[in-house]
């Protein structure tokens, strides 16, 4: 076998979403900080597009870069490489970067709980981990601060009658709509609905709310949709269904640890919550994050909160991505009858 790159990779998923960690075969791209080197990334293409684009990758897969961290506080850095986005912060990969780092010995894991610092393009993320039986066997982590945007804003897409939604920020940025609103049930034999109307939703957000995060004005647009189901009462607090509809059109398998981080800032903001009540969030799927709220601040002068979220991730693989000099497709693929809908 001859190749002019080999890309060591950990395969892994959190509640049901990929998130492959990059253990190997790629030096740290240039920048001075982890968001200048996911800039760099998410410009350049050359990695992404290797990495995500078909034969090596699809529209299903999440891949996550280890770097060393530019910040004293920080054990390990790590770029999220989505299929449209490189986004500041997301919650199923942290998971997945945590587990493949304690799971995969490249940190050292102490039991029953093993602490550490991840430094994400968004900021530094606290994690902590039970472990037991050398298995990482869930994982928290207090993700960047997040807030609530715009509350009941009405919202015309083509084809529907005119939406009342929220924007929201938990990591990356969401338009949030109530699935009841469109007489949608969150199932998995509504996901490519599901994930038809979310395209169409983030489309005009964009188009007619935008978003600009008053911090970091480089993050400028709406990237997910989620769809939230009613709420119920729970011994703890509180439990809900969501979908979020990721680009370029696709349903998150996992609850979304950004999208939990989110609605929780909107219940908060809303009244629907209260700071010592915990969130059960549950996906397409069935598989489940739980969440609360571990601090109160205040981002850009709004209120926001520190969410923590935890969830369980599991290693499924080891692979070598190669590139054979005569590929005649060295940057990949992508056909739309998977990769558009």
């Amino acid at each position: 076998m001859r190749s002019n790159k080999t890309i060591h990779v950990i395969s892994a998923h959190a509640e049901g979403e990929v998130g492959d960690v990059i253990v190997g075969g790629v030096a740290p791209p240039p920048g001075d900080t982890l968001w200048a080197q996911r800039d760099f990334i998410a410009r350049d293409e050359t990695l992404r597009n290797l990495v995500l684009n078909e034969p090596r990758g699809g529209v299903f897969r999440h891949v996550n870069l280890l770097v060393p961290p530019k910040h004293p506080e920080a054990d390990m850095g790590f770029i999220i490489m989505e299929p449209e986005y490189t986004p500041p912060m997301s919650g199923s990969n942290s998971i997945c970067v945590s587990t493949v780092l304690l799971d995969g010995g490249i940190l050292p894991m102490t039991e029953p709980e093993t602490r550490l610092t991840l430094e994400a393009p968004g900021g530094l993320v606290r994690v902590r981990a039970e472990c037991r039986n050398g298995k990482a066997e869930r994982i928290f982590v207090q993700n960047v601060p997040s807030f609530a945007g715009q509350i009941g804003a009405a919202l015309d897409v083509p084809g529907l009658e005119r939406l009342s939604v929220d924007t929201a920020y938990g990591g990356d940025s969401f338009v949030v709509v109530q699935a009841a609103d469109l007489g949608l049930e969150i199932t998995e034999a509504n996901a490519r609905k599901i994930a038809q109307l979310g395209n169409r939703i983030v489309a005009a957000a964009n188009d007619q709310l935008g978003f600009v995060h008053p911090e970091n004005p480089d993050w400028a647009h709406i990237s997910f949709c989620a769809f939230c189901g009613p709420l119920e009462q729970t011994a703890t607090g509180l439990r809900g269904r969501s979908a979020v509809t990721i680009q370029p059109g696709k349903v998150d398998r996992s609850p979304t640890g950004t999208a939990v981080s989110a609605r929780m800032a909107l219940m908060l903001a809303k009244g629907e919550m209260t700071a010592d009540q915990e969130f059960e969030a549950i996906s397409i799927i069935g598989s489940r994050f739980t969440g609360r709220v571990a601090a109160q601040t205040t981002v850009g002068g709004r209120p926001a909160i520190v969410p923590e979220i935890s969830g369980r991730g599991w290693i499924t693989g080891i692979h070598q991505h190669m590139l054979d000099p005569d590929d005649p497709w060295p940057g990949g693929y992508r056909l739309s009858d998977t990769w558009g809908v």
